[in-house]
């Protein structure tokens, strides 16, 4: 993809996908409010949310009449709320392969492999996955078969000794990797979205910058599960803050790898906070006229519990895909 497409604002398409995804589902109809009907040019904002307690226990029994949603302040009417939701999972496995991931790579992999294995549904779920060095590379583009997955998995690898005699600039393109998900292929999708990222934050020939990163995924409704894994390196410093923000910013959540919380408890986490989040839907009481961007406030009312949700969205009509 073009340095000018990376850079180019897209507001995703998905918002209108994913009620008709919605309404698709039979829990969802059952759930919603009826008879609503809105015409092809009203943004209908969507949020992925996880509900926990002080304990870090997931709240699943909460109803649409427990939250409150402010924009810009302004206090807005959920209109479509589902629980336990059932819509399809798309998922993108991303997993830095720059030579600062050598030692914890086969952990990494060993990880992944039983992951995909317990969170995919074959008859409804799909991933792909990428890997990030010196350049991008698509091992496997979405796909709903665990053979196939696991297959492009194996090939996942640091680079060989001649890709890196031949390397010119760059090291880590931890970011346009991201970005490339986030427009190619999350933003045509429906339904929940989500980019695990495994790397030590390091970045250094990127084209784009962090909160370009961050913006994209906001457009292509996207959470970033952000998984720190370095053997003690570049991960301790600037990289750590770097996957904090990707993590925080897109409504997904942040992991440090560490002996206390190993890998597959990481990935524990994420496949229970995947399947246990709340469907939120809006139409904003302030009419969308130009792009800009909108802060959000997602409460519970129950006191002692906290909403991982996105907080902030961009407005404006959804426009056609970049162009290449």
């Amino acid at each position: 993809m073009s340095n000018i497409s990376r850079r180019q604002f897209a507001v995703s398409a998905a918002s209108l996908s994913w009620v008709a995804g919605l309404l698709a589902t039979k829990r969802v109809r059952a759930q919603q409010q009826p008879d609503i009907s809105f015409s092809s040019d009203v943004q209908v904002v969507n949020l992925l949310a996880t509900v926990r307690n002080k304990k870090a226990e997931i709240i699943r029994d909460l109803n649409k009449e427990d939250f409150s949603l402010l924009e810009d302040g302004r206090p807005q009417t959920i209109r479509y709320f589902a629980r336990d939701s059932d819509l399809p999972l798309t998922i993108g496995l991303m997993v830095d392969t720059s030579m600062s991931q050598v030692h914890v790579l086969d952990a990494e992999r060993g990880a992944s492999f039983q992951f995909l294995d317990q969170v995919l549904r074959e008859n409804k779920d799909h991933v792909f996955i990428m890997q990030f060095d010196l350049t991008i590379q698509t091992r496997q583009p979405l796909t709903g078969s665990r053979r196939a997955l696991n297959n492009a998995l194996a090939l996942v690898d640091t680079p060989t000794r001649n890709a890196l005699r031949s390397q010119s600039g760059g090291g880590t393109l931890l970011f346009d990797a991201l970005i490339d998900a986030s427009q190619e292929v999350m933003k045509k999708q429906t339904g929940r979205k989500a980019l695990i990222v495994l790397s030590d934050g390091g970045d250094n020939g990127s084209d784009a910058t962090l909160t370009e990163t961050i913006e994209q995924a906001q457009r292509a409704e996207t959470l970033i599960y952000a998984i720190l894994y370095t053997d003690g390196g570049y991960g301790s410093g600037e990289g750590r803050q770097i996957m904090e923000r990707l993590g925080k910013e897109t409504g997904g959540s942040y992991f440090e790898v560490s002996k206390k919380l190993p890998i597959d408890q990481v990935y524990a986490l994420i496949q229970e906070d995947l399947r246990s989040q709340y469907s939120i839907g809006y139409v904003s009481d302030k009419p969308t006229q130009l792009t800009e961007l909108r802060r959000l406030q997602l409460t519970v009312k129950r006191p002692g519990l906290v909403v991982q949700t996105r907080d902030r969205y961009w407005t404006g009509p959804p426009l056609a895909a970049d162009s290449k």
